[in-house]
């Protein structure tokens, strides 16, 4: 009988607390640097999401340590739905495969809220220093470099990085990875020719393919992208079932009421469904997605398994 009112209890509590919430600022962290494409992204939804709350979202930048720094923050925080984390696949998905020790646990700390974009990824070269017009002499070309090309990546364990990786497992070539601390540093030695290739996502490359600085040789992802009708994907190219994408997703402390992450939930769909909230993103190059929180965690796993054996094969390990 004290068990059933106890629930009965914290029942009533958690549906008191979802009419009621929130009352006061919710905290967005975001586990990157202020003006790259995630915050970017969060700026404009939260945006949109605080005038349908009618409370402050103040975002909170915690950069560093491929994302931890930002996860541990939030995963240590209380469980009341006043600390949004804005994660990414490396958060919830790459991490743990990569780094022995971690500083919070994603499938135990923190409880998924919903998938919120997807980025797509370029195969990229410098066209002055990689003469390659298509995924096929990419291939060629570094077959006939025993030694392997040199890839840029924006940090070891990253999307950009495991893309590469992948690429050079399924076309049986060999690659040298040199990493660099963020997106900046290394497009800029890619246009300056110091760097042959890198995987790039969309909304980084837009403004560089434009230029014509660099080439998209394909996309990879499982049909082409309305911003480059004209690049084909990779698995046109021959590799069947090449795909990656840099994804991000919402998540919340672990044991923070349903009803709240409900109500989280429903109000970034409502967000992201506002016309001219998906125009400045999709412009951008972010194609801003919805799920439930189930299918956030059954994603989460997917992709966890699947970059592990990327990550086993290659053998990459990161402190």
């Amino acid at each position: 009988m004290l068990s059933l009112a106890r629930t009965v209890v914290i029942g009533c509590f958690a549906a008191a607390l979802a009419q009621t919430y929130p009352s006061k600022p919710i905290r967005w962290i975001i586990p990157y640097p202020a003006g790259g494409g995630s915050d970017f992204f969060g700026r404009t939804v939260t945006a949109k999401l605080a005038e349908q709350l009618g409370q402050t979202i103040i975002i909170d930048n915690r950069p560093g340590a491929a994302t931890m720094i930002g996860a541990q923050e939030a995963a240590k925080s209380p469980s009341d739905g006043y600390t949004v984390l804005q994660g990414d696949a490396p958060t919830f998905a790459v991490n743990p495969s990569v780094y022995k020790t971690m500083p919070y646990d994603p499938q135990k700390d923190l409880a998924p809220v919903t998938l919120t974009a997807r980025f797509a990824m370029l195969l990229v070269v410098n066209p002055q220093v990689l003469k390659a017009s298509s995924v096929k002499e990419f291939i060629e070309r570094a077959k006939k470099d025993p030694s392997g090309l040199s890839f840029a990546s924006v940090g070891t364990g990253t999307t950009h990085h495991l893309a590469m990786e992948l690429f050079r497992q399924q076309a049986g070539i060999q690659l040298v990875h040199v990493p660099y601390k963020g997106a900046a540093p290394a497009v800029q030695d890619l246009i300056a020719g110091h760097i042959p290739t890198m995987f790039l996502d969309m909304a980084t490359a837009a403004p560089h393919l434009k230029s014509g600085r660099i080439k998209a040789l394909g996309v990879a992802a499982d049909k082409r992208i309305p911003n480059l009708p004209e690049v084909p994907t990779i698995q046109e190219a021959g590799l069947p079932g090449f795909e990656a994408w840099a994804w991000q997703g919402l998540a919340v402390p672990a044991g923070t009421p349903k009803e709240v992450i409900a109500k989280l939930n429903a109000e970034y769909q409502k967000a992201i469904q506002d016309s001219a909230v998906r125009k400045k993103l999709i412009d951008a190059g972010i194609e801003p997605v919805h799920s439930t929180p189930e299918q956030m965690a059954a994603y989460i796993r997917s992709e966890t398994a699947k970059w592990a054996r990327v990550v086993k094969e290659a053998n990459i390990t990161a402190q």
